[in-house]
Formats: C-alpha cells, structure tokens, sequence
C-alpha cells in the first residue's frame, strides 16, 4: 500500500449467480435429492414399493397446509437479498436474519423490503432465534476468525427438525462434524453445501459426503458462463485503470478502511 499499488476485486458480479445456486441447494436438500437419485442411479427404483411418505421431504413452498414459511440468513448484504427476491414467488412468508453485532440496524432498509416483497415480516434478530425459527436457513456471511464455526453444535440443536442449512459463503463458518452430526441424529432436515471448510481436500470418504441428505457441490456458486464473463471482464478493466495511472478502477479494494 506504501508503494501505491492498487487492488481491483470482482463484486456484484457474483450476486445473481451465488443466490441462484442457494436456492438450488435448498430445494435439492429439502426434497432429498441425494437419496433419490440414488435410486435410479442403483438401479434400486424397480423393487421401491410406493407409500404415502415415502420419499418425502419439507416442502419449501407454501401450501393450505402449511401457510407460514420462515426464510433465515445469516449474514444479510447483496447475496441475501438476491435469495430472498428469489424465495418470494414460492410464497414465503416472514424473513429473519442475523448481522454482525457491531453493525447498526437499519429499519427503515428492513421495512422498505419487507413491503416491496409482501412480507408479513422481515427482522434482525439474535442467532438463538434465527436457528429456532428458520424453515431454511442460508449462510451468506464474510469468513474470518470472528465467523468460524459460529454455526456450531449448540446452533444446530435449536434448529428445527424439518429445517435445511444452505451454505454458499464460507466453509469456515459451518462446524463440519457438528453438522455431520445433525444430520446423522436428525436434528434438521438436510444441508446443501457449496462451500466446505478445508476444501478442496474433501473426499467421497468425508462426514458430510457420506450424509444421505447433505448435498456437497465443490465450490461453483459462480460457475455460469455469464458470470466467469463478467468476472474477467471487470478483471481486465481494473488492471487496465491500474496501469494508467490517470484512470479510476471500476471495482478497487479500500485497502485504507480494511487494515
């Protein structure tokens, strides 16, 4: 930084394709697509006799029966907010998230999306909460030493036994045999992961691969055409602003702010 050299980065960029991806998982968790593409792949589907049940999972979607979804994040910027726009078709009803203690609320922000989305409620609330009262909860959070491991073992006991834990921010955030666990006694429902803390040295023989309902992807929430497109792109363009001292980067990293 003495030297005057600057940093470009890639965000917004991001954005559409990371919440797409969320969403993804958690309809792939909910619905147990792990287990049931399992049957055909085993060439088990023959000898499955139907049951009313069977194969059953948490619907994310709204319905007569059960007209109240509860969508929860961790973390709330621009990746959140893309999710939740997404969720809303599917009929969710209230949205709860959790920020960074030291940040300050902002209600009117809170209010404004909660009218533009036709929700009955949108609340910052404290993490003893959002993992009580989420259907679904997504991890979009900064990783760090402040953030690791705060979705713990005493975290996910106070989940719901129907509930889906989506992470596509940060392995470091989730406790991956604490979330093994779960999933092995039934705490939740099922988790979709992109993202895994030790990555990319997970193997078929991992806690969390080996979960029937734990859906593991290696790390492509930016893996659209469109979006690696747009990533180079704006990559380019800060390294040329770089070069040319008279020109501003499109994308610079306050390096002043962050030290």
């Amino acid at each position: 930084m003495s030297r005057g050299i600057k940093f470009g980065y890639t965000p917004d960029v991001l954005t559409a394709a990371v919440a797409d991806l969320s969403v993804m998982l958690a309809l792939m968790a909910s619905r147990n697509t792990g287990e049931v593409i399992s049957v055909v792949k085993d060439n088990k589907w023959p000898a499955v006799n139907w049951a009313p049940f069977g194969m059953c999972g948490p619907q994310l979607s709204t319905t007569d029966m059960a007209p109240k979804r509860t969508v929860g994040f961790l973390g709330f910027g621009r990746i959140s907010q893309a999710t939740l726009a997404r969720l809303i078709p599917f009929g969710i009803t209230d949205c709860i998230y959790s920020s960074d203690p030291n940040s300050r609320p902002t209600p009117a922000r809170d209010e404004d999306l909660a009218k533009r989305h036709g929700l009955n409620s949108l609340r910052r609330v404290d993490l003893g909460e959002l993992a009580r009262e989420s259907d679904v909860l997504f991890v979009l959070a900064p990783g760090g030493p402040s953030t690791r491991h705060v979705v713990n073992e005493e975290f996910l006991q106070q989940m719901k036994k129907t509930s889906v834990l989506v992470n596509t921010s940060r392995g470091t955030l989730v406790d991956s045999d604490a979330l093994a666990k779960a999933l092995e006694e039934k705490w939740i429902w099922g988790a979709g992961l992109d993202v895994v803390e030790g990555e990319p040295h997970v193997s078929a023989n991992h806690p969390l691969v080996k979960q029937p309902r734990c859906i593991v992807v290696p790390h492509v929430g930016s893996a659209t055409f469109e979006t690696r497109q747009g990533m180079a792109t704006l990559a380019v363009n800060n390294l040329l602003a770089g070069i040319d001292e008279g020109s501003s980067m499109p994308a610079e990293l306050d390096l002043k702010n962050k030290l």
